[in-house]
């Protein structure tokens, strides 16, 4: 059984293929070489060509700010690819499971966001990620969209990443306290997506629709970065001052949700998936990084 995923070489895609999978499933991670998310006739023919019993869709054009400025490419690979993956995977009759974000919300609700939340994009970014969600769930209806949330891993940079090379630079570091969110790590949201893909698979009539994908609880990015900092001092690992601040101290091109909590209760009735804490997955990581 084969299964495609795009994105191979990004944190979600790489975790994926960690993944100890059942005896026959083989996972096809092309690179850009061989499959140009920005060509949208391109991945019809890969799709079609396949043999795939489904796709999983983690890639994304994860750069933020720099959506701002560069609002067809962004759109080129996070709502324009959506669409294609799932005219194509319509058409075959298989399941597309898809990676979406937080970022499709405004963050103004006091609440973790429920999945039948309107959705107010306030970035380029996250507008091109709920066009993305739109196509999807309008062109084929064996679907299942994941909205994950500030997700960090072994691989590429990422918030963790950054956190521990500065800390060994710098004796102090200032980090936004006002925003909230679930960190997520990159391994367990791929246990997730397997486990939905594999479910889809089996089952023509499984759960579909839109889920909140995140590991359990809540921080801010001060909370994070504290909590990364107390995992590298139990090593041994240089610790700076962590001050909080708060966002407007910190000015991006991009706008960031202030509430970026995601209520996982859809994926937990639908599928029985509950991700463990965000601390102990934290701690998976960041020991992981120090071990390299």
């Amino acid at each position: 059984m084969d299964i495609l995923v795009t994105g191979g070489s990004g944190q979600v895609g790489l975790a994926l293929q960690r993944l100890a999978w059942p005896d026959g499933v083989r996972l096809h991670a092309p690179g850009r070489a061989e499959l140009d998310l920005a060509d949208p006739a391109a991945i019809a023919r890969y799709v079609a060509d396949g043999g795939f019993a489904a796709v999983i869709n983690p890639a994304a054009y994860t750069a933020v700010d720099k959506a701002e400025s560069d609002v067809v490419a962004a759109f080129a690979v996070n709502a324009m690819a959506p669409a294609a993956l799932a005219e194509a995977t319509k058409a075959l009759g298989i399941p597309l499971v898809h990676v979406s974000t937080d970022y499709v919300f405004d963050g103004s609700k006091t609440r973790p966001y429920e999945v039948d939340d309107p959705v107010r994009p306030i970035s380029v970014y996250g507008a091109s990620k709920e066009a993305g969600e739109q196509a999807v769930r309008v062109v084929n209806p064996r679907h299942a969209i994941l909205r994950t949330a500030w997700v960090v891993g072994t691989d590429r940079a990422n918030f963790v990443k950054t956190m521990l090379r500065l800390g060994a630079e710098r004796p102090q570091l200032r980090v936004v306290a006002d925003q909230h969110g679930s960190p997520t790590a990159a391994a367990d949201l791929a246990h997730a997506l397997a486990e939905v893909t594999l479910r889809l698979i089996a089952d023509p009539a499984g759960p579909t629709g839109t889920f909140h994908a995140v590991n359990a609880g809540e921080a801010t990015w001060f909370d994070l970065a504290c909590h990364v900092f107390a995992v590298a001092a139990r090593k041994g690992r240089p610790v700076p001052e962590v001050l909080p601040i708060e966002t407007r101290d910190y000015p991006t091109p991009a706008r960031r949700p202030a509430n970026s909590r995601l209520s996982t209760r859809r994926l937990e009735d639908a599928f029985g998936i509950r991700l463990r804490p965000w601390q102990s997955a934290i701690d998976d990581v960041v020991e992981g990084l120090l071990r390299d």
